[in-house]
């Protein structure tokens, strides 16, 4: 067998190569590794005192003569949470990926320019308007920057799905040229 799971966790279902209550993971072989999680989960339950020492042994036998990941989950179903298998994570393609970067550099940019236009106009007004009775006009710009800010924050969605857009046609264009 090969290295045992670095340690047991509550939820053994995530160690396994592949989630074996999964439909389409059950008909897969089983690894080394595999057998070894549910060692290990059979190995803490049969300490616990939840399995005798003929089951641990039957379930230990079974284990290591199992071939696919569908074996080995009646073997600790019943001493593990039931805890549903995980959806795989959604797949981002490379346009979206690319849009969402796209706006984070509009974000970005909006942000630091924010910063470096209202330091440059209080750099100016500190010395020459801290007299009494001028209005501090850099917060007029600190107003029309901040308003971009927050443009580009709250219409996240919209950018990027415009963004996709601009690479989808940019990409058929590509590909309709020899």
């Amino acid at each position: 067998m090969s290295r045992p799971p670095s340690a047991a966790s509550p939820d053994p279902w995530g160690q396994f190569t592949q989630d074996p209550r999964r439909t389409d993971s059950a008909p897969l072989r089983a690894s080394d590794r595999d057998r070894d999680v549910v060692l290990t989960v059979l190995g803490e339950s049969y300490a616990d005192g939840r399995l005798t020492k003929e089951e641990y042994d039957e379930r230990s036998d079974r284990t290591v003569a199992s071939k696919t990941l569908g074996e080995l989950v009646p073997l600790i179903v019943d001493l593990v949470p039931a805890v549903p298998p995980r959806a795989p994570p959604p797949r981002v393609d490379e346009l979206t990926a690319r849009a969402v970067r796209h706006w984070e550099g509009q974000r970005r940019k909006a942000v630091t320019y924010f910063v470096v236009v209202s330091l440059i106009c209080w750099a100016v007004f500190v010395p020459t308007g801290l007299l009494p009775g001028h209005f501090p006009w850099p917060l007029w710009v600190m107003l029309g920057t901040g308003i971009h800010v927050l443009r580009v924050g709250l219409h996240r969605d919209r950018i990027i799905a415009d963004e996709r857009r601009r690479l989808e046609r940019r990409q058929r264009r590509a590909g309709r040229r020899p």
